[in-house]
């Protein structure tokens, strides 16, 4: 009779195995959970399920295809909750599921999230490490999948010196021992499959430092957030949105933007417009879609710009401390009805522009600062990692993992939001290591400067990328200094950037209409020097968000004199920016005269629209839009100097100046004419140089009465006659409106 064949031992695993994986500190723990096969000399292999399941009594394991009464029971290896037992050899191998009894007696069957292989390549690990994988957001972070029949969530995590990273949440009872994650070799890089886990499902990752302290992260690439004050990530698909603005792309990528009308409306969606007794009251982007759409339209801009898109845990940073970079705000709904205002806007013929912040970030508990217990994201001296000013940390951005969060970010928004670009804050923090420092605070470049040269390189690759993978989108850098070269292309040695913001011409010249008439005439210069180097860079001219708070004064009331020369200046001011090269910005409330400072927990003061001298403020502006958007002399020419020349530069003593603006291309007719007041004293005999004879008729008067002027101009053409003035041997006689400005062209 033969002998029966003996049972082989399972193979054991050292007892320093077995104590980290029962505490969770392992780095590895795929290597020692789920099903291993062992090989063994001329037969099937040894095949072998261990399960860490804290809290069980029972374990029992049995294939997807069998019945669970099929299930084979595990032997308990430690008291913690690690099982392992033998299994079948089989082909083709099937995910497993675990049948589990806990010590209160409930009972659970679900698989084995070890079972799964990991999904990152060893591609997406070395283009992450080396910082060019531009769609690195699609591999980590959560997303929702099937795995071999099993549907779950995949997630993955930056974290390389962590001790130890646990996806946790209401799925596992935040107990970070259940699903310990997987390091991939020396990328840095953590993942886990978890089956089971899908859409909406609130997570975290448990990080336990190299110092032993355990921290709960917000995940860096999640792509939705709970609305404050929660600040769980939640796992969010990003398709399925049925997009219809294939049109708009392609005639996006063929324009010039240099020579197209550019005039933005600049909006902080919580707070245009409220919902009255509603709890958040944020319109969400449906809402805005019905209300701000139609209304931004009919005033003519071409672009909203939308401050505070990406996740902030506090509404009043406006959303310049972001944490969810990734996240669109939940204050405002679901990604997909951020698609969807944008898949309207482009229907109606509308750009979107966003604030994108990649300057800084905060310091709460639940992002990016120490991310892992170690100055990661940001630099670890502070001389270089933190801005004092704002009490926020400075992105590392030599360290290719944190160009590559920060490019691709960019590169996300275009492409998965169709956002039309990017309006880049506190470029000029970036630029410099001195940014707001004084000697002793910064750290001098390799060689003594002080240009921050990784935030150089970094910006030039930014730039390129958008340019590569978004054609069309426009990068506009909000940069105050006069650092070279800013929209000079990066193959010519620059940053890369479409436009930059004018700060120069912003602070000149409401310094100037802030002031009482009578000393303008001493601070002529305020209003001539942006021409000086108005053409150095591609400007856009901006009257934004930051000049109506903190103490500023609303536009409106910035203007000096009575409420009737307040109206006048602010139609001069308006009238001016709108002619003057550089494509325009305007901030919301701005275009009706809101008295206050804009205030971020409130809406707009929309019931001034229920006077007439409100209204009429707005009629200027959307007849200013129409003007400048129909006449090529004026958009056509912004970055040309060929399409500027002085007539008046000089006449500081009436604070008169005057202009012309001509079309660069094309046969787009005759320049136009601007001439300004800018004080109340009306000028009856005012003689205005012109190149050629004829007739001459007044296109824009913006002290018209239906605007809310005095309706000063006693004619609407004008005759030029021989003997000239400033210089050109024609001249027109008009009669100058109080604090008014008129753009004439020939008949």
């Amino acid at each position: 009779m033969a002998k029966p064949t003996k049972k082989k031992a399972l193979p054991p695993l050292p007892a320093a195995t077995v104590d980290a994986i029962v505490a969770a500190t392992h780095r590895e723990p795929r290597s020692v959970l789920g099903y291993h096969e062992f090989p063994r000399a001329d037969e099937q292999p040894l095949c072998v399920v261990r399960v860490l399941e804290p809290d069980a009594v029972e374990v029992a394991v049995f294939w997807q295809d069998e019945a669970p009464s099929a299930a084979r029971p595990l032997s308990q290896l430690h008291p913690a909750g690690l099982f392992q037992g033998r299994v079948a050899y089989r082909r083709p191998l099937l995910p497993y599921r675990l049948s589990v009894r806990y010590r209160d007696g409930h009972e659970l069957v679900k698989p084995d999230p070890y079972f799964f292989a990991p999904q990152l390549t060893d591609l997406d690990l070395y283009l992450f490490g080396e910082g060019t994988h531009h769609r690195i957001w699609s591999k980590l972070g959560a997303h929702p999948t099937v795995l071999e029949g099993v549907a779950g969530t995949h997630f993955a995590v930056w974290a390389p010196n962590a001790a130890r990273v646990s996806v946790v949440g209401p799925f596992n009872l935040w107990d970070g021992r259940k699903h310990a994650m997987h390091a991939r070799g020396g990328s840095g890089i953590w993942e886990l499959f978890v089956p089971g886990v899908g859409t909406g499902a609130a997570y975290k990752f448990e990080i336990r430092t190299a110092a032993g302290a355990t921290r709960l992260r917000a995940d860096p690439f999640g792509c939705a957030m709970e609305l404050r004050p929660g600040n769980c990530s939640l796992v969010a698909e990003l398709g399925g949105f049925d997009w219809h603005d294939a049109a708009w792309l392609e005639a996006r990528r063929e324009r010039d933007p240099a020579r197209q009308p550019i005039s933005v409306y600049e909006v902080h969606p919580g707070s245009w417009r409220r919902a009255p007794g509603r709890e958040p009251p944020f319109l969400n982007w449906r809402e805005l879609a019905n209300q701000l759409i139609p209304y931004v339209l009919d005033l003519g801009y071409t672009h909203v710009e939308l401050m505070g898109v990406a996740e902030h845990p506090f509404d009043g940073s406006w959303g310049y401390q972001v944490v969810g970079y990734y996240a669109p705000t939940a204050r405002f709904g679901s990604p997909q009805d951020l698609m969807y205002f944008v898949d309207r806007c482009h229907a109606a013929g509308l750009g979107v522009l966003m604030d994108w912040v990649p300057a800084h970030f905060p310091k709460d508990e639940h992002g990016l600062a120490e991310f892992d217990g170690s100055a990661l994201y940001e630099h670890a001296d502070p001389r270089q990692g933190e801005h004092r000013d704002w009490g926020t940390k400075i992105f590392n951005f030599g360290r290719h993992e944190v160009r590559n969060f920060l490019v691709a970010n960019a590169l996300y928004w275009l492409g998965e939001f169709h956002i039309d670009g990017l309006r880049v804050d506190a470029v000029a923090s970036m630029l410099y290591l001195d940014y707001s420092r004084v000697a002793g605070e910064w750290i001098p470049n390799r060689y003594g400067g002080r240009e921050n040269l990784d935030a150089i390189d970094f910006l030039r690759h930014l730039n390129w990328a958008v340019r590569q993978d978004a054609p069309g989108a426009l990068m506009i850098a909000e940069e105050s200094t006069a650092f070279p070269g800013v929209t000079t292309p990066t193959h010519l040695g620059g940053l890369g950037f479409h436009f930059k913001w004018n700060m120069g011409w912003m602070n000149d010249t409401l310094r100037y209409m802030a002031l009482d008439p009578v000393y303008r005439s001493h601070e002529h210069r305020l209003v001539t020097f942006s021409f000086v180097y108005a053409w150095s860079e591609r400007f856009m001219l901006p009257i934004s968000h930051d000049e109506v708070v903190h103490g500023k004064r609303a536009l409106l009331d910035k203007m000096p004199g009575d409420e009737w020369q307040k109206r006048a200046n602010y139609r001069l001011l308006l009238t001016y920016m709108a002619v003057h090269p550089g494509k325009k910005l305007l901030f919301m409330g701005c275009e009706f005269g809101q008295w206050h400072e804009w205030r971020a927990d409130e809406g707009l003061d929309w019931g001034l629209l229920g006077d007439e001298r409100h209204r009429r403020l707005r009629d200027l502006n959307r007849d200013l839009n129409g003007l400048y958007r129909g006449l090529q002399q004026l958009h056509g020419s912004d970055c040309d100097g060929d399409g500027f020349a002085w007539i008046d530069l000089h006449n500081a003593s009436q604070s008169v100046f005057a202009f012309e603006r001509r079309a660069t291309q094309g046969d787009a007719g005759a320049p136009l004419i601007c001439v300004f007041n800018a004080t109340p004293v009306p000028r009856d005999d005012y003689w205005v140089g012109v190149d050629h004879p004829g007739r001459y008729a007044t296109l824009f008067d913006s002290d018209a009465a239906r605007y809310g002027g005095s309706g000063y101009a006693r004619a609407a053409e004008f005759e030029a006659t021989e003997g000239g003035a400033q210089g050109r041997r024609y001249a027109i006689r008009v009669a100058l409106p109080p604090l008014g400005a008129l753009v004439l062209q020939q008949a």
